[in-house]
């Protein structure tokens, strides 16, 4: 069985055009559309324009971060999909925040309240989703962290995490319990442990030895990469490789609107076909 991965940090749902002078103040408090030659920076709710790009890309589970709770069940009707949901940060008075980020999504901007999210694609190759766990990393500041670990049907795991920003040592501690946990829950069955793990392979090499050695996970994107897709028991047929930028866009007024401050990251892994009962 041959099936294609993403991972993609959303960014809250927000666009992020290449010209940081779009990303004005004008913009952010009075909702004034901006424009230069190329590309457009709106401030209004994208939950259509994410669900249309994720819809019209082929893939066989999707690991998502920083996505809006409001956005699962669009994303997953979009896409055809069963998702796995686990609440992150920011998440008290949920409607309020979301009644707010639907009237000016870059003010309140990662105030709306975060999630992972896993899509898995159904029937598809995976078989859709069979068993859902959560573990909370931490609690405490600076924010609420946890791993959304999925059991697809055809025996794949998939461990989505978003890890503590800024503070490595924090990230380092988040990674390796996740994984842990992942690993522990997977047992014996092929696993992706991924996600936006703010870790670069570039800046501290260990924390990716540790990981390949303990629970042998590898291999990461990049050494300058902070979204992975890192994996034990699956053939790697094509490895983790950002998009290009205009993957990411969509067209609006001659115009293109760039989705998010992440390039979404792509691999295509080959299973074992689970067995066939027997009578």
């Amino acid at each position: 069985m041959e099936f294609t991965a993403i991972a993609w940090n959303l960014f809250h749902g927000r666009d992020f055009p290449p010209d940081p002078t779009l990303r004005s103040w004008r913009s952010r408090l009075l909702r004034i559309e901006q424009r230069n030659a190329t590309h457009v920076q709106v401030n209004r709710d994208l939950s259509k324009e994410f669900a249309t790009l994720l819809a019209a890309t082929a893939w066989d589970v999707a690991l998502l971060q920083e996505c809006p709770p409001r956005f699962a069940a669009p994303l997953a009707r979009a896409c055809g999909a069963e998702a796995h949901q686990v609440l992150t940060s920011r998440n008290s008075l949920g409607p309020l925040r979301a009644l707010l980020a639907r009237q000016n999504p870059d003010l309140i901007a990662s105030g709306e309240g975060g999630s992972n999210l896993t899509l898995v694609r159904v029937p598809g190759k995976l078989g859709g989703i069979a068993e859902r766990r959560e573990l909370a990393i931490h609690e405490g500041e600076p924010d609420r962290r946890a791993m959304a670990f999925t059991r697809t049907a055809s025996g794949v795991c998939v461990a989505n995490l978003h890890a503590t920003n800024d503070v490595p040592k924090l990230a380092v501690e988040d990674v390796l319990r996740a994984a842990s946990a992942a690993d522990e829950w997977a047992a014996e069955s092929p696993l992706i442990f991924g996600g936006d793990l703010n870790l670069r392979p570039g800046d501290g090499p260990e924390i990716f030895a540790r990981l390949r050695d303990e629970f042998g996970l590898a291999a990461p994107t990049g050494p300058r990469a902070i979204d992975h897709l890192l994996t034990r028991g699956l053939e790697v047929l094509e490895p983790p490789l950002a998009w290009v930028p205009g993957k990411r866009e969509l067209p609006l007024g001659g115009r293109a609107l760039r989705l998010s401050d992440h390039a979404p990251i792509e691999a295509r892994f080959g299973a074992a076909e689970p067995p066939v009962a027997r009578n």
